[in-house]
């Protein structure tokens, strides 16, 4: 039996959003990433992309030592008014019976893991004393990327970039509540920024490449569809280029569009989180970074896990 167990069906956890920000910090998220890293990469499951009328639906499987999981997320192209753009369950299963012993948000847990790992990346990246940040987007990866971010660099001034004056306000106050200096702004804002960090559903790129400072670190995290991007050409050639996995990046727009350009080749990813992890030291020459992520299936795995491990320490 593994450490997750496997309960009788009607004992099958089932962790909401509340339940998921009570039990895994961001911190402990990241820890959590770390550790799926340093263990090496477990078999690696390409996810499944099944295009429906309304949007896009999601399979992420994925297998480690001590459980397996799959994702199933649909991505609303136009939601509702007030609906969220991303909805679904995670399923973990117990390693050895295969019995299913959790069911979990799937677009909290996506929230958190891709704060962490673009946190990590940062953590391995950016400068130690980044303090300036531009964010683009409003939405709830924005809101988990500030928290992560905040976690890992001395933040003290946020640039939010938005569309909806109303949402940015929002998260211009969120900010605030995390005591720091916060503003709306305009794409421009990457050229005072450390730390520039891209969350949004943009087809197109949000900002001029050329008005990113020398040593800034950019986080790409949008979209992983190969006719969308969030960053200019002029911003992957200019930059450090460090990506989860190089085919699944290759694939999305923000890489794949300057590779066809004949720009960018695979051969110009520095490094992808394995080898960061395994200590692989990049020659950063002053230049720009850029993390670009995709999400992967080991990521969730890792995150669920220790969810269903800490609620399984929970008093009852």
């Amino acid at each position: 039996m593994s450490e997750l167990g496997a309960p009788a069906p009607d004992a099958i956890v089932h962790l909401a959003r509340a339940d998921l920000e009570q039990l895994v910090s961001s911190r402990a998220a990241m820890a959590a990433i770390a550790g799926a890293l340093a263990a090496g990469a477990s078999r690696h499951i390409e996810r499944t992309s099944v295009e429906l009328s309304g949007g896009e639906l999601l399979l992420m499987p994925a297998e480690s030592a001590s459980a397996a999981g799959v994702k199933v997320l649909a991505l609303a192209t136009a939601p509702a008014s007030g609906a969220p753009m991303a909805a679904g369950v995670y399923v973990v299963f117990d390693a050895e019976s295969l019995a299913p012993v959790a069911v979990l948000d799937a677009a909290a847990l996506t929230e958190l893991r891709t704060g962490a790992v673009s946190a990590w990346a940062t953590d391995a990246l950016a400068r130690p004393d980044a303090s300036v940040l531009a964010l683009f987007g409003t939405g709830p990866q924005a809101r988990a990327h500030l928290r992560a971010l905040a976690a890992v660099r001395p933040l003290r001034r946020v640039l939010v970039v938005g569309r909806d004056p109303a949402r940015v306000q929002a998260l211009v106050e969120l900010a605030g509540g995390l005591a720091l200096d916060a503003s709306a702004a305009g794409p421009e804002a990457v050229a005072g920024a450390d730390l520039v960090c891209c969350c949004t559903s943009s087809a197109d790129p949000l900002f001029d490449g050329r008005l990113l400072r020398e040593g800034a670190h950019v986080v790409a995290v949008g979209s992983h569809r190969p006719e969308r991007r969030e960053v200019d050409t002029e911003t992957v050639v200019r930059s450090v280029v460090v990506v989860e996995d190089r085919a699944s990046a290759l694939a999305a727009g923000d890489l794949g569009i300057p590779a066809l350009e004949g720009r960018f080749s695979p051969g110009d990813v520095a490094a992808d989180l394995f080898e960061l992890a395994s200590g692989l030291a990049l020659d950063l020459g002053g230049r720009p970074t850029l993390f670009k992520s995709v999400g992967m299936g080991f990521e969730d795995l890792a995150v669920a896990r220790a969810a269903v491990v800490e609620a399984s320490r929970a008093p009852r």
